[in-house]
């Protein structure tokens, strides 16, 4: 009896049960560079914690204002946080876990030998990505859960402070949080298509990581340039901060709509470009 079949393929063979996704997700939890990008964000807070509390006990009038926004409460300190870690740090994160998704198995010589198996190319990208997003989005929920338990415990649960100086309550504010994460996760995607597209273009993961950064960087670099006018409305990431809106007394939804719109927009042309570029790729490592 043949084990074949005509195409060639192994009999019992089903591209669509290759890599599962639990196998990936194991492998790239065990990884150190996870643990620490993780390990990182779950200490940030505690931090921030000391540093209000050196702050607070030091006669430098400066720090005022920043302990006394990020004291008022536990919401108060984890949207401090959030605030803190958007521009930059959570961008190096999503960078990472995309960006080192593709290239790291290049570089280890092991991309051939995953598509061997064989692993469909396109199966693999998926998968890679899925992972790469559900440990974005893990990273990113540590932060805010670490920030809003160690904020309520060290300043009470009091109502969040709006850019107005009005009060929300804890529970509605607990709400507005989750709305204000979502849309940050939401726009964090066009990095996370950009370090992706990188990662498949590069066999070198510290360049797929950088560059994403990078660019991200050049964006917020020309958003601050008035002479572009409307333009910057176009450039990925210029409603990066519309989250803030979210904590309002009431919630300003257009830059937020527009903004998440704008980021899905980014993500699935680097994704598309990847998918191809990918799917034609001479693989020698």
């Amino acid at each position: 009896m043949s084990t074949t079949h005509a195409d060639g393929r192994a009999a019992g063979y089903t591209g669509g049960s290759t890599l599962p996704f639990r196998t990936e997700l194991r492998r790239q939890l065990g990884r150190r560079r996870t643990q620490l990008a993780i390990g990182f964000l779950a200490l940030l807070p505690v931090i921030l914690a000391i540093a209000f509390t050196v702050g607070s006990s030091s006669a430098d009038s400066d720090a005022d204002g920043l302990i006394e926004l990020g004291t008022r409460g536990g919401m108060n300190f984890t949207v401090f946080a959030l605030f803190m870690s958007v521009g930059f740090l959570l961008i190096v994160v999503v960078a990472l876990f995309f960006g080192d998704s593709v290239a790291s198995e290049a570089s280890w010589s092991s991309l051939r030998y995953l598509l061997a198996i064989p692993v469909p190319r396109s199966r693999l990208l998926t998968q890679k990505a899925l992972v790469s997003a559900t440990l974005s989005s893990a990273a990113i929920v540590v932060l805010v859960g670490v920030s809003l338990l160690i904020g309520t415990v060290m300043y009470g649960a009091e109502s969040l402070i709006t850019p107005l100086g009005e009060g929300l309550s804890y529970g509605t504010s607990l709400v507005r949080l989750l709305i204000a994460v979502a849309y940050i996760g939401i726009n964090l995607l066009w990095v996370a298509g950009l370090a992706m597209l990188l990662s498949v273009l590069t066999d070198a993961p510290l360049g797929a990581v950088g560059g994403a950064v990078m660019t991200s960087i050049l964006m917020q670099i020309l958003d601050q340039i008035t002479a572009l006018g409307s333009l910057r409305n176009y450039l990925p990431g210029h409603y990066a901060n519309s989250w803030i809106d979210a904590f309002g007394t009431s919630i300003d939804w257009n830059d937020m709509v527009v903004g998440s719109f704008s980021a899905i927009a980014y993500a699935a042309l680097f994704g598309l470009i990847a998918w191809r570029r990918f799917g034609t790729k001479d693989i020698t490592s």
